[in-house]
């Protein structure tokens, strides 16, 4: 499983991946091959602050839809436009091109709650 060393992770399966004081937020590779086929991405938080742990949007896969949970409290910036035409790209590269938003860092303390690769590949048995 691929899990790089150099970002966070939440027990919801989002990654992060923190740039001076805006963080790049996708699901993780576990996450995407859990879903399966990505049909979807729906996130319409854009110019909205959302808290920590607070739903931001949702991803719909042929098996199912779940929730995308913020890893921290911050507004969303920007919105990975590709996801519109290309959901596929969550699939096809998770912790690259199909990131899903991008979010201002508000609390930097949140940052410490985060997990390790380690310990995230440990909660989920990789």
């Amino acid at each position: 499983m691929n899990l790089p060393a150099t970002l966070h992770y939440t027990k919801d399966h989002e990654w992060i991946r923190v740039e001076g004081d805006v963080a790049y937020v996708g699901i993780t590779d576990h996450a995407q091959k859990e879903l399966g086929d990505i049909v979807y991405v729906d996130i319409d938080t854009l110019d909205k602050e959302v808290a920590q742990h607070e739903v931001f949007g949702t991803v719909e896969a042929v098996k199912t839809v779940s929730d995308l949970f913020s890893p921290i409290t911050g507004t969303v910036l920007e919105v990975n436009a590709k996801l519109g035409d290309a959901p596929e790209t969550v699939n096809a590269d998770p912790y690259g091109d199909g990131w899903m938003v991008k979010i201002s860092i508000a609390k930097p303390e949140e940052l410490e709650e985060l997990l390790s690769a380690e310990t995230y590949g440990e909660l989920v048995g990789a």
